[in-house]
């Protein structure tokens, strides 16, 4: 079955969340999109689903032709599964989630100082998080010119996963700007918390 999604519009997540809710009862779907942004978004989704992808640009909007590689199957047999984590440690990665570019409250000079000096030790410690999510102002430390840049890269050059909401950056404008990590948006993020089995806020 095909199906064909009306995104052109609408903000992040929202092209997403509909091809998501679309491709899981059909087999090929279409997503009409308006931006770069949510290009880049359906087609990272796309292929973290395992699917094959076709972007066509057309003069009314972005077409991205999504097929799944196997139809979809009849209700399988419930299979009971125990998960056992040992001392009781969370099952899920660790996450570090940055709201801000300055940390604790106080002066604003003191809170950025105390950011870079947090990373750079992060170098040092573990365990390390999986993921670090940078949001609102937290995006201003992933760009050119931050003082924790050299240490954030040297983290994902570690095989850490850096987020950067592609919202945040746009309203910053500082999307070009972008020097370490990769944009993502609501989706990618929500799914980052709620799969971690233990979340830090700076």
């Amino acid at each position: 079955m095909k199906q064909t999604v009306d995104a052109r519009g609408l903000a992040c997540p929202q092209p997403v969340v509909l091809t998501l809710k679309a491709i899981a009862n059909a087999t090929e779907v279409t997503t009409i999109v308006d931006n770069r942004a949510a290009v880049v978004n359906v087609t990272r989704f796309a292929h973290s689903k395992g699917c094959s992808i076709e972007v066509a640009e057309k003069e009314d909007g972005i077409y991205l032709t999504i097929k799944r590689e196997d139809a979809p199957a009849g209700p399988a047999a419930a299979e009971h599964v125990v998960v056992c984590s040992p001392s009781g440690a969370p099952a899920g990665p660790l996450v570090l989630f940055v709201p801000s570019d300055c940390f604790g409250r106080g002066p604003a000079a003191l809170g950025e100082r105390l950011m870079g000096a947090l990373f750079h030790s992060l170098l040092e410690v573990t365990p390390k998080p999986r993921t670090i999510i940078f949001m609102n102002s937290g995006v201003k430390l992933v760009v050119e010119g931050s003082r924790a840049l050299d240490d954030i890269k040297a983290l994902a050059a570690q095989g850490i996963d850096v987020l950067a909401c592609g919202t945040c950056l746009s309203y910053f404008e500082l999307t070009e700007k972008l020097a370490v990590g990769r944009v993502s948006n609501m989706y990618d993020i929500a799914t980052a918390l709620l799969e971690a089995g233990k979340i830090v806020e700076l």
